[in-house]
Parts: structure tokens; sequence; C-alpha cells
């Protein structure tokens, strides 16, 4: 295993992190009583070989379900310096409610601490002033802190990146800002690679949120991008472009058993070829992106697109072309279906909606500023045609 310094933490993080949201029970918080000996016994086999191969951050949240409770049966198990633990709970307005559920939390994972607690979801305007503000969820998690029951505050975010910076930026009612984020970056969606140079200008640690699912459903990939990632596995191929920027620190293993971190130990073999390997293998991918949908549409995050709040019925226009792009160059599919699918469920956690309605709306002004003027209509309704089928609910609410 490999490992660099999380940050101004301090800690001596691996580079893959053992992640609590595949193997628990069920979405929604239950009794011990009620997780089968089978589930619970994968659980253990889970976190016993991510030890086994040196991954020792264990990380989960409030909001997965029994994934807490599941753990808090493991942990006191195993001897508590040899780990690092990360829970992670959604702020409030409230900030009381904040601190009772981290308390909660703690008693679930039956530990007397957390070596990394962060806010869970700033997404929105909403709950980034929610937390930083004087009284907010910062300053809470901040005399939990000064209290022994959490070592290090961070942040997780699934927001647009112009939040996700301020975020970063944030000093926090008593002038503290966070030690480190949780956010999305990889192959298939670097926009938030402002953000990444951010946290590492202000020595924050740095954890990649779901490469192998949210990066492109990696450990299923279809047969062309199989293609376009040899020698390497497509799944290896988005963990090497990843540790390859210094900046980054560790990616998120979503394990649901314990061979699903095979893969990607066995990434880490290639580290010394990466340099090689990693710019030849993308400079295909880029190919075939430009080869499928054109110079003009490779990059749609970059087009000058306006945030879906600002497209006319919410329609989020930038992802809905990045998903399109995703099929036709890829045959990404299944991927694009899935996230597509969440547009007008996913809330803050995947914002906007589909392009169902995209002939009811008035968007001239949208593709004049992006240059898709006579265009954007036809490509919306195209990735309409191709990626709808019905809608999908986040995990946590279905």
């Amino acid at each position: 295993m490999m490992y660099r310094r999380f940050g101004r933490t301090g800690l001596k993080m691996p580079v893959f992190s053992c992640g609590g949201m595949r193997y628990q029970q069920k979405w929604q918080d239950i009794p011990m009583s009620e997780v089968t000996q089978a589930c619970q016994a994968n659980v253990e086999a889970i976190i016993r070989r991510a030890m086994e191969v040196g991954i020792h951050h264990i990380e989960t949240a409030r909001g997965y379900g029994s994934s807490e409770r599941q753990l808090g049966a493991i942990l006191p198990k195993l001897p508590r310096e040899s780990m690092i633990v990360q829970t992670k709970v959604g702020p409030e307005e409230d900030a009381g409610k904040f601190v009772a559920n981290v308390e909660e939390s703690l008693t679930r994972l039956g530990l007397e601490y957390v070596d990394l607690l962060a806010i869970h979801g700033i997404n929105s305007r909403q709950t980034l002033e929610w937390s930083v503000r004087k009284g907010g969820c910062l300053e809470a998690a901040r005399k939990l802190q000064g209290r022994g029951l959490a070592r290090h505050i961070g942040f997780s975010t699934h927001a647009a990146t112009d939040v996700i910076l301020d975020a970063i930026r944030a000093g926090g009612g008593d002038g503290r800002g966070f030690d480190y984020v949780n956010l999305h970056w990889f192959y298939i969606f670097q926009r938030n690679w402002s953000a990444v140079e951010e946290a590492a200008k202000r020595d924050m640690g740095v954890f990649i949120i779901s490469p192998s699912d949210k990066g492109g459903m990696l450990y299923q990939p279809s047969e062309k991008l199989v293609r376009l990632c040899e020698p390497l596995h497509p799944l290896m191929l988005n963990d090497l472009f990843c540790l390859m920027r210094p900046e980054v620190h560790t990616l998120s293993i979503g394990a649901s058993r314990p061979g699903d971190f095979d893969r990607h130990v066995e990434a880490l073999r290639y580290w010394e070829r990466a340099g090689e390997w990693v710019p030849m293998i993308v400079e295909r991918l880029e190919r075939a992106m430009r080869d499928a949908v054109g110079e003009e549409l490779a990059r749609p995050f970059g087009m000058g697109l306006p945030e879906w709040e600002d497209v006319p019925g919410g329609i989020n226009v930038a992802t809905i072309l990045w998903l399109r792009n995703l099929a036709l160059a890829y045959d990404m599919h299944e991927y694009g279906k899935m996230r597509y699918n969440l547009l007008g469920n996913g809330g803050y956690w995947f914002p906007g909606q589909n392009a169902a309605k995209v002939r009811e709306v008035d968007l001239r002004a949208v593709a004049r500023a992006s240059g898709l003027e006579g265009r954007l209509e036809g490509l919306l309704e195209e990735a309409h045609g191709m990626l709808w089928k019905e809608p999908v609910k986040r995990l946590s609410e279905s």
C-alpha cells in the first residue's frame, strides 16, 4: 500500500480508503437485531480484508442507513490506534441538532472519538451558510473537537465548484476553516480541479468520493472502454490518473465484498509505469471523445453553459451534454442512464431537471452564450431519447 500525508491533519493516509455505503443491510437506520448474520459477516470480512492490505482508513456516514451500527459491532474488536475512522453527519440549521446527531453516531460506532468528522453534504448555498456562519455547524464541530470527540474537521460535497471553493476558503464562525474535503474528481469528471488546487494551497486533506462508481461504474465497464484503456483496466487507469496528482491523497473504495479491493491494490503494481501508460491512454480517450462528439462539444463544462438554476426550467444542460458524450464516446450507456434518471429526483446531491420538457422552455439565450444556437434543443432531445428510462431515486431515499 502507498501512503500520503493527509494535509495538515498529518495523518498517514492510505491512497485507498474503505468506504461504507455499499455493504450495509439497509439504507434505513435499523437495530442490529434486524441485520442478518450473513450481511454482518460480510461487513466484518470487508473491514478485515481492508486492514490486511493496508487500508486502515474506514469511512462511513450517519446517512448510510445501518452502516454506522454495523461498523460499531466490529471496530471495538480491532486495535483503535491502528485505524483512521471517519464518519459524516449532515448540516442542520440548528447546530445543536447537528451536535446531538454526531454524539449519536459515536454511540452507534461504539467509539469515544473519530479521527475525521465531516459535515456531510455542503451541496448548496443554504447548507454552506448553516455550516460556516457564527454559531453554525463548523463552529459546533470545533467544540466537539475540543471535547476530544473528533480529531480533525472536514466536509463532503456534491456542490457546484464555486460553492466548493467558497467552503474551502471559509473561516467559519470562529475563524477556523476546514481541515480536509471530500469531493468528486476523476478522469470523466475533472470540473472540480480548481477546488483540489485551492485545498492544496491551504494544506487540506483531499479525499476523492466514489471514483469507481460515480466515476463511471468502472467495475462493469463497456467493452469499448476496456479496449480504449488497454493495457490497464478502466478502474486501474482511473486510480492511477487520480493518484498521479500529488494534491490527491486518497480514493474511496465502496466495497460490497472483500474482493472489491483487489483490482485497486493491483493498480499500484503499475505505479512505476503510470507516467508512460496513463498519458498514452488519456490521449486515446480524448481522441475517441473528439471523434464521437466533435471538438466543440468535447468539454461541456468549459463551454460557458450556465448552472442549472440559471437555465429556464432548471434543465441541467451541461450535465446532460456530458452524459451524452460519455455514452457516444465510450458506450457508457448504463452509467449515463443511472445518472440521467436521477435528474429531478436527486435534490442538491444531483440537481436540476432532465430534458423531457426542452421544447416547453426558451433556451435561445443559453444556446447563444454557448455557441450552440439552432442545435442545443436537438442535442438535449437526443440525450433524452438515449438515456431516459424511468425516474431514479438516490439509494438513501429508495
